[in-house]
């Protein structure tokens, strides 16, 4: 039996996976669902993050992108929801596949509300669209699919941005899933394949000799005192420092939620405003996802004013119709951070020990090429996340 710490979306979907092939899982978190995976926006978004010292982030996202319509055509059928409205497709690029393309199927509103209309990427004054000029020279490098857009083509693209938009960035091919209907369906295909769920904390790891044997829990109620397994996968976040020798470290992001009656965007909208990039999310049921902050605060979770403000004054700036919105909610997460800012997958060193952690922004982007390196699927790619980079250069 397999025993997994960790219920956000890359916890479970390993587990899904596993049970979906008939192999025993057992998840162990006292609350899934409700850390970072639960604040996050759910970008599926590798072209349009691309930065120039992350080319190997890139090519795990792209991948990850490729996979997520058969990861969520499968979950839909296995959390009862029927179809996505997605399918595969996209462009061949630089020898990869990317993007996604709508499909015969439900309104994006239902399901998983995974939607793939592209990002625009905007700019306001002459050297934003300098920048991003330089962006869109360095993705054509790449072989990244993009179009450079005027201000006026923006503005016909999305009505509602400001009129001072100069010039923008369109990754065609960037999606977004809402990661709560993801965490939900997951734990509901769980539910359907009889795995066993321990809603309890981890305190530490079981060992006989080298190896490690399970996990010990935290004390309380009908809550057993250690749950034994042949595997351990550490999948618990920012929160897998605290039980094993893993280079994770919580890293803030305070989030905004509005509402209004329609979408008040067609696709992702980001900026850079003041400095900092500020992107907004919508849902096909009206929800727009404003984020979010980056801050190096430990495990400190409060939603601060300052937070909030800094996050509606970009935003008001990128699309201004964004202050008449509802606030349907607040929230701060915490991305579990590396040192190169790439995952940690695979075997830990320690016999017995496996790691799915480290996923900083891109959990949810990340979560089909991680069970799918766990599985043995993508060993290239695995050589990029494996855990014992880090010990050739401690």
């Amino acid at each position: 039996m397999d025993v997994i710490v960790g219920g956000g979306v890359v916890g479970l979907s390993v587990a899904w996976r596993l049970a979906r092939e008939g192999r025993p899982v057992t998840v162990i978190d006292p609350a899934p669902g409700s850390g970072a995976s639960y604040a996050a926006a759910g970008m599926l978004a590798p072209v349009s993050e691309v930065t120039y010292t992350e080319a190997p982030l890139l090519r795990l996202g792209v991948a990850s992108l490729r996979r997520w319509p058969a990861f969520a055509a499968e979950l839909a059928a296995d959390a009862g929801l029927g179809t996505t409205g997605l399918e595969a497709g996209g462009q061949e690029s630089a020898g990869h596949a990317v993007g996604l393309r709508l499909a015969q199927g439900g309104p994006p509103g239902r399901g998983l509300d995974l939607r793939a209309d592209g990002t625009l990427d905007v700019a306001f004054g002459a050297d934003d669209l300098a920048a991003l000029e330089e962006l869109a020279a360095f993705m054509d490098k790449l072989g990244l699919p993009v179009e450079r857009l005027t201000g006026r083509e923006c503005r016909r693209l999305e009505p509602m941005l400001a009129p001072s938009v100069r010039g923008g960035l369109l990754a065609p091919d960037d999606a977004w899933v809402n990661p709560r209907r993801v965490t939900a369906a997951l734990l509901t295909a769980l539910e359907r394949r009889g795995v066993p769920l321990v809603r309890a904390r981890a305190t530490g790891l079981l060992h006989e000799g080298d190896a490690v044997v399970g996990v010990r829990l935290e004390p309380g109620g009908d809550v057993p005192a250690e749950v034994r397994g042949e595997r351990v996968l550490l999948a618990a976040g920012a929160w897998s420092a605290g039980l094993a020798d893993v280079p994770v470290r919580p890293v803030k992001g305070q989030i905004i939620r509005l509402r209004s009656p329609q979408p008040l965007l067609g696709r992702c909208v980001r900026g850079t405003v003041h400095g900092s990039s500020v992107y907004l999310v919508p849902r096909g049921d009206g929800e727009l996802v404003v984020g979010a902050t980056q801050e190096e605060m430990g495990f400190d979770t409060k939603v601060t004013a300052g937070g909030l403000y800094e996050l509606l004054r970009d935003a008001r700036e990128l699309v201004p119709g964004v202050t008449e919105l509802e606030v349907a909610d607040v929230v701060a997460g915490l991305r579990p951070g590396t040192p190169d800012n790439l995952p940690v997958i695979g075997p830990s060193g320690t016999p017995g020990l496996v790691y799915a952690t480290g996923h900083h922004r891109g959990g949810v982007l990340l979560a089909p090429l991680t069970t799918a390196i766990l599985l043995g699927e993508e060993s290239e790619l695995a050589a990029l996340c494996a855990p014992g980079r880090f010990r050739e250069f401690s």
